[in-house]
């Protein structure tokens, strides 16, 4: 079993690996980078038809902000411009998705919200009022 410790932890580092906060940081941005492919797979398959959740784009936006923060501390120009702006499409699909849920309108009929545009309800068929501004 000595070798499974030496495996685990060996001259002070887990796995291998030195570990400081900016690691932790790192890996924690590879994390939830990641974590993104799992919500987007399984939304998908739970309606079985291709979805990019809302909270995809906040995984893409929390991973490459923690991951230009550990780049920016390695000061690595390849990893540091890999990320310097991928936030922008995701602030602006979130941007997207907040107004495009505002536009909806609240059907009479069944309470149910409404696709903008719609004329009527897809749910219970009513004829919408438009929403006046």
């Amino acid at each position: 079993m000595d070798w499974l410790h030496n495996l685990i932890w060996h001259n002070g580092e887990l796995f291998g690996v030195a570990w400081s906060v900016w690691k932790i940081i790192g890996w924690l941005g590879n994390t939830v980078f990641f974590a993104r492919f799992f919500v987007q797979w399984y939304v998908t398959e739970k309606k079985k038809r291709v979805v990019v959740p809302v909270a995809f784009w906040w995984l893409s936006l929390a991973g490459s902000l923690l991951m230009l923060a550990y780049s920016l501390h390695k000061r690595d120009s390849v990893f540091i411009f890999a990320y310097i702006f991928t936030w922008i499409p995701y602030i602006r699909n979130l941007i997207i998705h907040r107004r495009h849920e505002e536009a909806h309108t609240d059907c009479s009929g069944c309470g149910k919200s409404c696709p903008p545009q719609s004329n009527f309800c897809p749910n219970c068929g009513a004829r919408l009022i438009p929403a006046t501004s």
